[in-house]
C-alpha cells in the first residue's frame, strides 16, 4: 500500500493520513505470525557475502543536511544585502582536506583532517515521494520502503539484529542514541520506523535519548535491589500474558516481547553494563567529544562498539524546525551544526582507528535529503514548496541559507568497514540544479552496499503473512562495488 499524494493537500493533512495508516499497519503487524526466511530462489539457498564489517554506526543528521554547505561545496557567495537568491549555492567557503584535490566546507576542519580515511559519496539521490516530508523520507531511508506499508517495516538496525544476531549476547544488537521519541514534534512518525517491525520487540532498538544518562538505563530503579527487580520482572511478564491486549498479539509477537524483557534483565545484571557509563571515561577523553548530546552520543557509540554492539545510530536529533531543519536562519544554524558534529565525528574515527576497530566498523554520516535555495524535490517536481518565507533577494541574515528540501543530489560519508580510503565517488552539477550527474546511487543501492559490507545479501527476505519482504525493496538493491577496498 502506497500513499498517493495530492499536491494541493496541505502537508499537515498528509502527515495525519500517513500516521493513521501507519497505526493500522502496526496493529496488523502485532497479529502476524513468525516471519520465515526465504531462499534466493526455489532451487538454491541464499548466499551471503563475506563481511567486511562487524559493526555499523550510523551518524544521522536528522532534518536535511545541505550538501553544498557541508561535503559538496559549490560556488560561494558571502552574505550581502541585495544578493540574488538565485546566486546562492554555498554559504560557506571551501577548505582543503587531507585528500589532494578534495575540499569540504569551512567549519568542518577536524573532519577535513580525516578525509583520507573516508569514502565520500556525492551522488546519493532520494525518490520524489510527491510531498517532501521529513517523516516519510526518514522512514524510507531507515527501512528502504516508502510508507505506509501493510506491515510494520523493520529498521536497518533490526535487519542486522535479526540476520546477524548480537556480537555480544549481553549487549543489545540495535541501540538508538540521542532521539527523543516522546514529547517532541512528529514523535509518532519517528516511532513508526524506529522499531523491530514484524521481526518483533527483541530485534527493536534500545533507545537512549540522553547519552549522559545511559548508565541509569541499565540499572534497577533507584532504591530497588536486584532481587526485587527480578521479582517485579516476573510479575510484569505474568501481567503481559494475562493482558486484554493479548488477543491482538500472535504467539510469536508475545514471545518476542518476553524475550526482549529477558534480554534487558540479563543486561542489568551483567558487568558489560559499565559500557553505558560515559563518566567512566578519562576527563581528557570526555573533553575530546564535547558536552553536546551528539558528542556524548559518539563517545557512547565508541564504548558500545568496544563492548560488542552490532548496530548503533547516533543522531543530532530530528525535531521540526530545529538543527538541520533550516527553514530560516539557515547559514547561522548550519554554522552551529558544523561546530556540533565536527570534533565528535573526527574523534570517533580517530579513537576507533587507534583501538584497531575502524577496519571492521562501518561508520556512515547521512541525512534524509539535501537542501537548495530554490528547488523543492527535484527540477520539475510538483511537490509543495515548504519554505516558510519566499524571497528573491537576500535582505537580512535569516534569508541567507539553503531552505528547501532537495532530493536530486546529496552526500553520504563513510569510514572503515572495508570501504576505500580517500575516495570521492559520484558528482553533482557545479551550477543549479545541483543534481547527481555521475554515478547516482539510490537508497536501495546504498542499502545494498551497507548490507553487503555487513555480510548480508541484498536479496535476504522473509515471508510475512504470505508476502515476501526483502532487506532491499523487491530484492532489487545492488551494492556499489567501486566503494569497497
Amino acid at each position: 500500500m502506497h500513499l498517493e499524494i495530492d499536491p494541493t493537500v496541505p502537508p499537515a493533512v498528509i502527515r495525519r493520513d500517513f500516521l493513521g495508516r501507519l497505526s493500522a499497519a502496526a496493529i496488523a503487524a502485532l497479529a502476524s505470525s513468525a516471519p520465515r526466511a526465504l531462499a534466493a530462489d526455489q532451487a538454491h539457498a541464499l548466499e551471503h557475502p563475506t563481511a567486511t564489517a562487524d559493526t555499523c554506526i550510523l551518524l544521522w543528521m536528522g532534518g536535511g543536511m545541505a550538501a553544498p554547505d557541508t561535503f559538496d561545496p559549490k560556488r560561494y557567495e558571502a552574505f550581502r544585502d541585495g544578493l540574488p537568491v538565485a546566486d546562492m549555492l554555498s554559504t560557506f567557503p571551501a577548505i582543503d582536506t587531507s585528500v589532494d584535490g578534495l575540499q569540504i566546507c569551512q567549519g568542518l576542519e577536524q573532519i577535513a583532517q580525516i578525509m583520507d580515511r573516508g569514502t565520500l559519496l556525492r551522488s546519493a539521490v532520494q525518490a520524489d515521494l510527491g510531498s517532501i516530508l521529513h517523516s516519510r523520507h526518514q522512514y524510507h531511508w531507515h527501512t528502504g520502503y516508502v510508507p505506509p506499508q501493510t506491515v510494520a517495516c523493520p529498521h536497518l538496525g533490526a535487519w542486522m539484529a535479526k540476520v546477524l544476531g548480537p556480537r555480544n549476547p549481553v549487549i543489545p544488537a540495535f541501540i538508538n542514541i540521542g532521539q527523543r521519541l516522546e514529547g517532541v514534534g512528529e514523535s509518532e512518525e519517528l516511532k513508526a520506523f524506529t522499531t523491530g517491525g514484524f521481526f518483533g520487540s527483541e530485534f527493536g532498538p534500545m533507545n537512549l535519548p540522553f547519552p549522559a544518562d545511559a548508565a541509569q538505563s541499565v540499572r534497577p530503579p533507584g532504591g530497588m535491589t536486584n532481587e526485587r527487580f527480578v521479582n517485579r520482572d516476573r510479575l510484569f511478564k505474568r501481567l503481559v500474558d494475562q493482558s486484554p491486549q493479548r488477543e491482538y498479539m500472535s504467539d510469536y509477537q508475545q514471545e518476542s516481547m518476553l524475550r526482549a524483557l529477558d534480554n534487558a534483565n540479563r543486561l542489568l545484571s551483567s558487568k558489560e553494563r559499565a559500557a553505558f557509563d560515559i563518566n567512566l571515561e578519562p576527563p581528557e577523553s570526555q573533553r575530546a567529544y564535547g558536552t553536546t548530546r551528539f558528542g556524548q552520543g559518539c563517545l557512547l557509540a565508541r564504548r558500545l562498539t568496544e563492548a560488542g554492539a552490532r548496530f548503533i545510530e547516533v543522531t543530532t536529533e530530528y525535531v521540526p524546525f530545529l538543527h538541520w531543519d533550516t527553514h530560516a536562519n539557515g547559514h547561522e544554524t548550519v554554522a552551529r551544526m558544523h561546530s556540533e558534529i565536527d570534533q565528535p565525528v573526527a574523534q570517533l574515527i580517530r579513537d576507533l582507528e587507534a583501538r584497531g576497530l575502524l577496519d571492521r566498523t562501518l561508520v556512515i554520516v547521512a541525512s534524509e535529503f539535501s537542501r537548495d535555495a530554490l528547488i523543492e524535490g527535484v527540477p520539475g517536481s510538483n511537490a509543495n514548496d515548504q519554505a516558510t518565507e519566499k524571497v528573491d533577494i537576500v535582505k537580512e541574515m535569516k534569508h541567507y541559507g539553503l531552505h528547501r528540501h532537495f532530493t536530486g543530489g546529496s552526500s553520504v560519508l563513510m569510514f572503515g568497514g572495508g570501504m576505500r580510503r580517500g575516495l570521492v565517488y559520484g558528482k553533482t552539477a557545479d551550477e543549479r540544479p545541483l543534481i547527481a550527474i555521475e554515478n547516482p546511487v539510490t537508497i536501495p543501492d546504498l542499502h545494498a552496499t551497507i548490507m553487503t559490507a555487513m555480510g548480508i545479501s541484498p536479496a535476504t527476505g522473509f515471508d510475512i503473512e504470505g508476502r515476501p519482504f526483502y532487506v532491499t525493496k523487491d530484492a532489487g538493491g545492488r551494492p556499489v562495488n567501486d566503494l569497497f577496498a
